[in-house]
Parts: structure tokens; sequence; C-alpha cells
């Protein structure tokens, strides 16, 4: 169980290009915090250690770098650092109380730098008296205060208001729409909105939205029909200054020279002033302040403002999508792309509680891989793993609006409310008709159709086992694939 934990939760450590760990954190008898470990560390948190700590220190440990790993996973935090009360104490709130903690702490005498702290809860199986958080940090030069010391009573008493708002709100996109709504009014500007960029996935998350008057598009409906390239136009356009402000026709003018389909695409939508302020962390742009069509006859206020705002706004954006990616690698099968066995747990809980309040059809299915364990011991698990997408893929295709999980190795799990049970029959054939490689991709099928609206339980526990009558069917027929 350990091994499998530890492999599960270094994969998802890993994902982060942040310095990052997972501390295994124990609970005493008596409810306090005992040891806290390292049990899975990233390649950046590797890197880090190795250079500060090994390669510096005149090769008086003599190990190389692949190895480094070894020194710390299964150590106490303590091995390299001074031990810290309050950092135990915040590891084990974000382990055993499920708090999501963002901190600075001043390690200027260890490092020359702020830490900046993110720690997370993790859920997976551990011992009784261990669980486990992720841990990930950055190293930040002091803030220069001076530049700031000099703004206007009006602005510093905004951004103040602002922060609060940030901490006052419990909700993420509760506290987003607020600030976004306030920016708005404060600059004057017809539209605000904050949005974040994953280049990576070429996607963009309009987070929140405010417009003076009611439009036929939103700023949401607008950019999710805007083609992705545009949102990297921002960024070359950004390239030599860390803010963009169009006062006017000649600031437009000047903007069209690097980036003219960008202002082709705001005089279609009538656009003559505009603020867009990147966040950026870790030196990568992870989303925008946009604001459209603001007094220009407060710029300077306005720019001051906007600045001041983004600098704290980045933060919260950052642990946001930090939050999201977990919350994504804990719910999502990373090699199919559909749910995994521990969201389906969890929504199956919540679904069967409100079946029982409000009975209504469903209909369930189990299919497994036939013949996946021989695959992987015969060609490989390379090309296990793309039987497995083969088959995912296809499931998408023929359950379009249905829950798809992945509940096992070879075995996925089907709920489905929307349909009768005449079109889940019709998908169910459709299913077999396009997996019926025996040598290959062939499910071996097992559905339940609940007219009632009965316990959901049951009816996984009903197609569960027509599903393993049709596995034996299926090896029955051709005894050379059996596992």
């Amino acid at each position: 169980m350990e091994s499998s934990v530890y492999t599960q939760l270094k994969t998802m450590v890993n994902s982060f290009t942040l310095p990052g760990a997972v501390f295994s954190v124990e609970k005493n008898t008596d409810g306090s915090c005992g040891d806290v470990r390292f049990f899975a560390i990233n390649e950046a948190f590797k890197r880090g250690y190795y250079d500060m700590f090994i390669e510096t220190n005149d090769n008086s440990v003599n190990i190389d770098y692949d190895n480094v790993h070894t020194l710390i996973e299964g150590q106490l935090y303590t091995v390299n650092l001074p031990k810290e009360p309050n950092f135990e104490e915040i590891c084990f709130r974000a382990a055993w109380k499920g708090e999501h903690i963002h901190t600075y702490v001043d390690t200027r005498k260890l490092y020359g730098y702020w830490t900046e702290d993110i720690l997370l809860p993790v859920e997976c199986s551990h011992p009784n008296n261990i669980a486990y958080c992720l841990f990930l940090y950055t190293l930040n030069k002091d803030l220069d205060a001076g530049k700031y010391a000099a703004v206007s009573p009006d602005v510093s008493s905004f951004v103040l208001k602002t922060c609060l708002e940030l901490r006052d709100e419990t909700e993420f996109y509760s506290s987003m729409n607020k600030v976004t709504n306030d920016l708005r009014e404060y600059t004057d500007s017809f539209a605000a909105c904050i949005l974040t960029i994953d280049k990576e996935q070429k996607s963009r998350e309009i987070i929140s939205e405010s417009m003076r008057e009611k439009m036929d598009n939103t700023i949401k409906e607008l950019f999710s029909s805007t083609p992705f390239k545009m949102f990297l136009t921002w960024e070359a356009a950004l390239s030599e200054t860390n803010i963009i402000i169009v006062k006017d026709e000649h600031d437009m003018a000047i903007l069209e020279k690097k980036a003219p389909d960008w202002v082709k695409h705001m005089r279609e939508n009538d656009v003559h002033t505009l603020a867009l302020v990147p966040f950026i962390h870790q030196g990568e742009i992870i989303g925008y302040l946009y604001l459209t069509d603001f007094n220009s006859d407060n710029v300077v206020k306005i720019k001051e403002a906007i600045e001041l705002v983004s600098f704290f706004l980045t933060a919260e954006i950052a642990n946001h999508i930090f939050m999201e990616k977990l919350e994504y690698l804990s719910n999502v099968d990373i090699l199919t792309g559909v749910l995994n066995r521990n969201c389906m747990n969890i929504n199956v809980d919540e679904l069967s509680l409100k079946l029982k309040l409000n009975p209504q059809p469903f209909s369930v299915a189990f299919c497994d891989l036939n013949g996946l364990k021989n695959i992987n011991d015969e060609q490989g698990h390379g090309s296990g793993d793309k039987l497995l997408k083969e088959a995912t893929i296809l499931l998408k295709e023929v359950f379009v609006g249905d829950q798809i999980y992945r509940a096992g190795g070879d075995e996925f799990t089907i709920i489905s409310l929307h349909s009768t049970q005449e079109e889940f029959e019709a998908k169910i054939n459709l299913l077999r008709e396009k997996a019926c490689d025996p040598d290959w991709l062939y499910f071996a099928i097992g559905t339940y159709y609940d007219a009632k609206g009965g316990s959901l339980r049951k009816a996984m526990h009903y197609a569960d086992e027509r599903m393993y009558r049709d596995k034996k069917e299926f090896y029955d027929k051709f005894p050379d694939r059996k596992r």
C-alpha cells in the first residue's frame, strides 16, 4: 500500500514546476503533531536542495545528483533546517484539518530571500496516524517599498479596501467578482475582467467580469469565441513593458504596429481605451486584468491602482490555479483523462442521497477490458496504455453527456441520468459493435436500468455481476486470451 501511495504522490508532486514536496505528518496519541517527514519530492525541489546543501558544501557529502532524493525522502524535515514549531503547526493543519495555507516566511538569514509557502491537504489512503500535505515554495526578493510609498491617499485607500475584501470573502469566485466590480467602478471603465491563461492547454478561464450596462454578449461569451492565438499577442505586446495602457487613438496606432489583429478585434468591438496588466508568477504570465473604455482623464491614478491591485491579485490567482490543478489530479485519471475511482466514490455517495430524496430513472454500466493483462505481459505496458487510451476515446464517443469513471486498472463505470432505457441500450449496442476485436479492444459489459430510481449501489452491484458473466463467456469463447 505504501509503495502505491508513494508512486501516486510522487507523480502528483512532479506535475508542479515549483519546488515541492509531499510531507507525511504524524498525529500523536494525544492529538498533537508528531514527526513531519519528507515523503516525496519533485525535481525542482531536488535541484534546489542539491545546489544549496551539496554542490556548495565542498563535496563533503559524496553523492551524485541522481541519488539526492535518497538523502531526503523518509527523513525528518529538520535534516537540513532548524526545528520550527510554527512550520510543524501549519503542516499539521494542512494535513489533518484540510486547511489551504498560503504564507510568507522570513528566511533571509538562511537563503537571502523571503519564502512564499503554499500548503494544501492531500486526500489518499494512509495509516491511521499519518496524513499528507503538499508543500510548494518560492523564494522572493524584498518588496521595493519605495516604489509604492508615494501613491495618493485615494489610491492607497482603494487598494487597502480591495485587500480587505480579498481576505473577507471565503469563496474565490465571489471575491474576484466583488474586486472586479469595484475596479470597474473605481476606474470608471465600461468593462472589467479577470482571466487566467494556460498556454500548455491553450485554454483560458474567465474568472470574473463586470460591465457598466448589459450587452448582447458578455465578456465571457466574447473571449470564449476568440481564437487562443489572440491572447498570445497580448504576451508579445507586453515583452518590453509590464502594463499596456491605451488612452487615445495615438496609443492605439502604436499598439496596432505590434499587434494588428488584436487592435482590429478591439475596433470591431468598439473599444477605444484599454488597460491590460499581466499576473506574473515565477516569471510566467498566468492571467490578466483587462479594462476597457475607462476615463482617460484619470490615467495616472488608474495606472497606480491597477498595478498595485494586480500585485496582490497575482498571489490569489496563483493559489487558485494550484488548487484547481490539485483538484484535477485528485479527481481525474491522469492516463485516460476520465474521472477516477476517488471521484466516483464521492459522486456515488452524493448521487445516492439525491436519488433517495428525489428518485429518478438511471442506468449503470460496467465495462471491463478483456485481455489487458495479456497485452501488458506480451506486448509491454506501453501497448496496454495505448489500449486504455483508445478504449477511453471510444467510451467518450458513445456515452456523450454521461459520467465515465476509470474504476480500476481495466474497469470503467458509466452512470447515465439522462438516457431512457432504449437510448442507453442503443449506446451499449454501439459500444459492442465498435469494441469487438478479441485481440485488441473488446469490452465485457454488464448493465442495469432502474426505472424507479432505487438504490444506486445495488444497481452497480447487479451491473458488476453481469459484467463478470459476460467476461466469462468471452474467455470460454477465446481461452487463449485468458489472463
